[in-house]
């Protein structure tokens, strides 16, 4: 495996470490007792059409917070007043062509329709709103002929259960539009999901639904799930579906090795678990690798660190994805690193490297969501993290990195942003590919543009696979902001 993994692992030209600097942000703390010692997330997205992207960010007992990018950094910005909140996605629901939220909360979610300026104002949509859940995972996808998504909740501990919290994990939902409304399946068994995300994992055609569970609240008989789409059940050994029992926390999904499917890193306590694609399924990297990430890397801390969201990210633009990793500590669990730095892992070909304390981003506060996305418009990844009792963190890439491709997909119909198109992009260096999904993450992530680093290369081929499987022509495309229409 080794061998092998040394062979696929493309090594973009050399560049020095990256570099990032805080940009003053307003003081937004995600807060709240035990029923907040999860979630935390954040929607990156460009709300207005100008390119610069905006954050609303969960504040669990304390107020959701709009920020919108200032001169001197972010600013609140009006936005309904909403608690309770554990995490945030944006995406269109009712293809109006502007984006839309989707609250995850302790309690009823919420849904609030965009205007494509900026403004949010409660809308149902028609969707079921979970009633008096524990709602911490989501992600959405479009079937073939649909305008509207099919969508996943995935739900906590069972908040009703006198028995609890131990051994009550509640069920999930799946939402597929049906006429003028939304069919609604029950996923049974549930096992504390805390993140779940639509890929097209094996490249046929069809997504299924990857489900990562917490195994502190499920005891036994519990494991990692995959719903398939098509044949609406769960995936088990005889389909060849690699299932471990983790504190499953977050999903990142992304083609590190080459073979045209993703590669998943699984956020844990302990080891954070880099699951690599092969033609049976996904199999254990060899440890080598250097993401297994299960201590902190500063500190001198030596016991298990605590892994949420996951993110790849070229953050170096060599041509290669990079890894990030929000740590923290849930509360005050004395078994696990309570000073946990977070991890940026820099992709150097046969194996990963900790650079987070020289780039300046390992903080030790509880950190929980977070979201890579360019900022500024200088194409370079910068960083958001939202931290738990801590104020929330923005940090400007100032990286000496080479050049980036980042690509907006458009098309006709609800699915306007091509969620689940798959893209190539080729230099003389390296071929890449990235799926285009929504959901995974801890409670929330980045929607926008597709980023590819090229390094010093001054042109690039791309092509785009369509959600309904049409393949697009080899374009020539220059390094800067790049819109395929269909």
């Amino acid at each position: 495996m080794r061998a092998l993994l040394i062979a696929v692992l493309a090594a973009g030209p050399a560049a020095a470490d990256p570099i990032f600097e805080r940009v003053p942000a307003p003081d937004h703390v995600y807060a709240g007792g035990w029923e907040h010692f999860v979630g935390g997330g954040v929607a990156v997205f460009d709300c207005d059409g100008d390119a610069r992207p905006e954050i609303v960010a969960a504040g669990g007992t304390s107020p959701m917070a709009l920020l919108r990018a200032a001169d001197a950094g972010y600013a609140v910005a009006p936005f309904p007043k909403i608690t309770g909140a554990t995490g945030v996605y944006a995406l269109d629901l009712d293809a109006d062509g502007a984006l839309d939220l989707v609250i995850l909360r302790v309690g009823p979610n919420a849904t609030l329709r965009g205007d494509g300026a900026c403004g949010f104002a409660p809308h149902d949509f028609g969707i079921a709103d979970g009633g008096d859940t524990w709602t911490t995972a989501f992600s959405a996808t479009w079937e073939p002929g649909q305008d509207r998504p099919t969508l996943a909740f995935g739900n906590y501990v069972d908040r009703d259960d006198p028995e609890g919290p131990f051994g009550a994990c509640d069920t999930n939902l799946l939402l597929r539009p049906d006429a003028d409304g939304w069919a609604e399946t029950v996923l049974d068994p549930g096992f504390c999901a805390l993140s779940v995300l639509f890929s097209d994992e094996d490249r046929d055609g069809t997504p299924t639904l990857r489900l990562s569970n917490d195994r502190h609240y499920y005891l036994r008989d519990g494991s990692e799930q995959m719903w398939h789409l098509g044949e609406a059940r769960f995936l088990g050994p005889e389909d060849g579906f690699a299932a471990p029992s983790i504190w499953g926390m977050g999903i990142a999904s992304r083609d590190i090795t080459g073979d045209g499917r993703p590669d998943l890193m699984l956020t844990s306590m302990g080891d954070q678990l880099t699951m690599l694609s092969t033609p049976e399924g996904h199999a254990m990297a060899p440890f080598e690798i250097g993401t297994f990430a299960q201590r902190p890397h500063i500190g001198g801390d030596g016991r298990p660190s605590t892994g949420w969201h996951a993110e790849w990210g070229d953050v170096d633009n060599d041509g290669d994805a990079d890894l990030f990793i929000a740590k923290g500590n849930v509360d005050q669990m004395p078994g696990m690193a309570m000073k946990d730095p977070n991890n940026l892992l820099l992709n150097e070909g046969a194996a990963f490297r900790e650079v987070a304390a020289s780039a300046g981003i390992a903080t030790t506060d509880r950190a929980r969501g977070a979201a890579l996305a360019d900022l500024d418009g200088d194409g370079r990844l910068d960083l958001v993290v939202v931290n738990r009792r801590a104020p929330l963190e923005i940090w400007h890439n100032l990286s000496e990195a080479g050049g980036a491709v980042t690509v907006t997909l458009r098309q006709a119909g609800g699915n306007r942003d091509a969620i689940g198109a798959w893209v190539e992009l080729r230099t003389e260096a390296s071929l890449q590919l990235q799926e285009h999904t929504l959901g995974g993450g801890h409670a929330g992530g980045a929607v926008g543009p597709l980023h590819f680093g090229i390094g010093t290369a001054d042109e690039a081929d791309l092509r785009v696979t369509w959600p309904d499987g049409t393949v697009g022509p080899w374009t020539a495309v220059a390094p800067g902001r790049v819109t395929i229409e269909r």
